[in-house]
Order: C-alpha cells, then structure tokens, then sequence
C-alpha cells in the first residue's frame, strides 16, 4: 500500500501513532476540532501583501532591517510558487516504492543561489523563546522537500509571525511582527518520514488515546 503524507500528517504521528496507522489506512479517521478562519484568511492576505513587493522586486517593511534585507530577494517563478502554495499540489517527493511526501509553502526567499523558506503565523498572543520550536518539523520537511527536488536551501527557515497589538480609534487593528530564525535539520526530517513509513508499513500499534479508544 502506498502512502500519501504532508507535515500535518506527520504531527499526527508524533501525537498518537494509533490515530495516524488507523487514518493512513482509512479505516477510521481521526475527527478534526473547529479551525477558525482567521488565520487562513491571515495567510491569503499576506501572500498578496507580500506578491506586490514580490513584482516590484522589493522586500516587504517587515523584512526591512532584518537579516533578510541586504542580498535577499522574494522568488520570482510566479507559476512555480503558485504550485508549491497550493495545498492540493504542493512541493512532492515519490520515493521508489511509491509514497508521496508533499507540503504547502507560504513563501521563499532567494539569498544566492540558494532558497530559504518563509512561512506566516498569526498568534493571538506575544512570542515566546521556544514558540518556533512547534514549527522545526514542519520547517524540516519543506527544506527536505526542496532538496529532493533538486534545489539548494540555507541552513535555516524563517518564521514571521503577526501578533495584534491595538485597535486604532478609526478601527484599524495594528499588528506586530517578529521574525524568527530557525535552523533546519534534513536528517530528522528524513528520519520522520522513514519512521513513519516504517510504522505503517507493520501491524496497527494497541497503544490508544482518548480518539481512538474502542475503534478496532
């Protein structure tokens, strides 16, 4: 049997093993919790926010004065980031036997010949030390991604993150950023998929959580 997996897949693993074998081999799913729409409308916004710097060739304010501005640039290949940005398409990797790795970018940036992914998120409160540190998986797989299509990516990803700050009297809500730099491990992303394959490819695991008690 073949598997098609994305980072969120992947996460579900590393909460409960069970959950994941039994939805990977689609004999029962794991419900998912209501997701609000602010941070998916967030997103949309910010990819044209950052797509009309992108054709003027400039970086956005929120990258001026960081360790982006200077030989960084936004990716240029429209058609192509319009791909690896859409979720049902994304970047993919097949390996021989025929499992699928794929995930969903929000954005890269070019320093060199080499690319570095950028990715949005939206908190509803202020960053702390260790908030990047849910994300490093995630970071993992989409470099590893790039890599086994044959593009070359830093070290790091970063992370900008968009926290409300106030209200204006006039109504507008004024955000603060805060980009984070976050080093990129390609052997525990590849780790992570071969541990996961290797898990599906064996019997159910008995271990249960509170989803998947008493489905058998």
């Amino acid at each position: 049997m073949n598997f098609k997996l994305s980072p969120s897949a992947l996460s579900l693993g590393n909460d409960c093993k069970r959950c994941f074998w039994l939805t990977q081999h689609k004999v029962w799913q794991r419900p998912e919790g209501i997701f609000p729409s602010l941070p998916n409308g967030m997103d949309l916004i910010l990819k044209k926010h950052f797509d009309k710097f992108r054709d003027r060739n400039q970086l956005p304010p929120e990258l001026k004065n960081s360790e982006c501005s200077g030989d960084c640039k936004l990716f240029q290949d429209k058609e192509l980031l319009e791909i690896w940005r859409n979720n049902k398409k994304g970047i993919v990797f097949q390996d021989e036997y025929g499992n699928i790795l794929k995930g969903a970018i929000d954005n890269l940036l070019v320093r060199g010949d080499k690319l570095i992914v950028l990715d949005y998120k939206t908190k509803g409160f202020p960053v702390k030390e260790n908030t990047h540190e849910y994300y490093k998986d995630q970071m993992n797989i989409y470099n590893y991604l790039l890599r086994k299509n044959n593009y070359k990516t830093e070290d790091y990803s970063f992370l900008l993150f968009y926290v409300p700050d106030q209200v204006l009297e006039t109504g507008e809500i004024l955000f603060d950023t805060k980009l984070v730099k976050v080093p990129v491990d390609l052997e525990s992303a590849e780790k992570l998929w071969k541990d996961a394959l290797k898990l599906l490819d064996g019997p159910c695991p008995q271990e249960t959580c509170i989803w998947c008690q008493g489905v058998k």
